[in-house]
């Protein structure tokens, strides 16, 4: 199994602290992330410069926010600054995110559209020795017959694709190196509904996996509560819930939000799906835990919650899952 870890610090200092302990702790892979107020590919470049050895990925950022182009090209410049150690992971994000955040156009259903985006970033990187590139695609066409990009470490990039129902999965399938898996995904729903899309495939499935480790049980299993609300007061990933039957959990959330009592958002989440998404407890019964994942993943994100957490805890947390999941540092 190998681990990577997603960076949840909201400062750059934080971040770049998480990798240096991860990297020094042997884990194969770290993540930043791109919110409203985070831009993903300037935390990416800190992070790798700030690193030698450990794989640096986008988780996720915004593929529709931005044009592709600007994509490949952020993906290689850090690329080129890292040595060959970027992973690319992009996502749609929701219509309201692109809509309401960036004021920009979001395209309904948005996976032909990711098709066209990884199609243009593939030819850039494939373009880097020069001789120009064009490319034509029902979204997106670039023509730049000058383009070349000297000193590339590589000539490819891994790209991933964050899905959460079919059509991305399938998507990532068709056109990508990993599947980025959602953390409100449930192991059911990975065996039965993701895994079958992916077979046959060269797409790796690397699911975030959320992942709370405290002595005291009752506050691991609240924290990893309260971050699976969150997620569910998004209709978009109730489907999850339907191959369990537990459609109801989620409009329950949804409608807890609509009031704002965030109490009984949490209180609608009941312990079999915490125990269905996330890994919580003391550090040797996460490390049991974690075995829930064999033979669905090779390589698991691993995701500390903050929805409710202290800066100082959400640290702690971090560092309890590098110290539980990596080998000792050296001395």
């Amino acid at each position: 199994m190998r681990y990577g870890l997603i960076l949840t610090s909201p400062s750059i200092e934080g971040q770049i602290e998480g990798a240096r302990m991860a990297e020094a702790h042997g884990f194969y892979s770290v993540w930043v992330t791109e919110f409203f107020h985070q831009h993903g590919f300037v935390r990416l470049a800190a992070v790798g410069a700030a690193t030698n050895r450990v794989k640096v990925g986008t988780g996720i950022a915004y593929a529709f926010m931005r044009t592709p182009m600007l994509a490949a090209s952020a993906a290689m410049d850090v690329d080129e600054i890292t040595g060959g150690r970027v992973i690319l992971g992009l996502g749609s994000g929701t219509r309201s995110m692109n809509e309401k955040w960036y004021s920009m156009p979001f395209e309904h259903p948005p996976a032909p559209r990711m098709r066209d985006a990884v199609g243009v970033i593939r030819a850039a990187f494939a373009a880097q020795k020069g001789g120009g590139l064009r490319y034509e695609g029902p979204y997106y066409s670039i023509g730049i017959p000058q383009f070349a990009r000297p000193g590339a470490p590589r000539e490819q990039i891994p790209v991933y694709i964050a899905g959460v129902n079919r059509g991305m999965v399938r998507c990532a399938a068709a056109v990508a190196d990993g599947l980025v898996g959602h953390p409100i995904y449930t192991r059911k729903y990975v065996a039965e509904k993701v895994l079958p899309e992916l077979e046959g495939s060269r797409c790796e499935f690397a699911p975030y996996v959320i992942c709370s480790i405290a002595e005291d049980r009752d506050q691991a299993r609240r924290e990893a509560r309260a971050q699976i609300a969150f997620y569910y007061t998004t209709r978009l990933y109730h489907s999850v819930l339907d191959v369990h039957g537990w459609r109801s959990i989620g409009e329950e959330i949804t409608a807890a939000f609509r009031k704002m009592d965030f109490q009984a958002m949490e209180r609608a989440v009941p312990d079999e799906l915490v125990d269905a998404i996330a890994v919580t407890g003391p550090p040797d019964e996460v490390r049991d835990r974690i075995r829930q994942w064999d033979g669905l993943s090779e390589h698991l994100l691993l995701y500390s919650p903050s929805v409710g957490l202290t800066p100082e805890r959400a640290r702690e947390n971090l560092v309890s899952i590098i110290e539980t999941f990596g080998s000792p540092a050296p001395s």
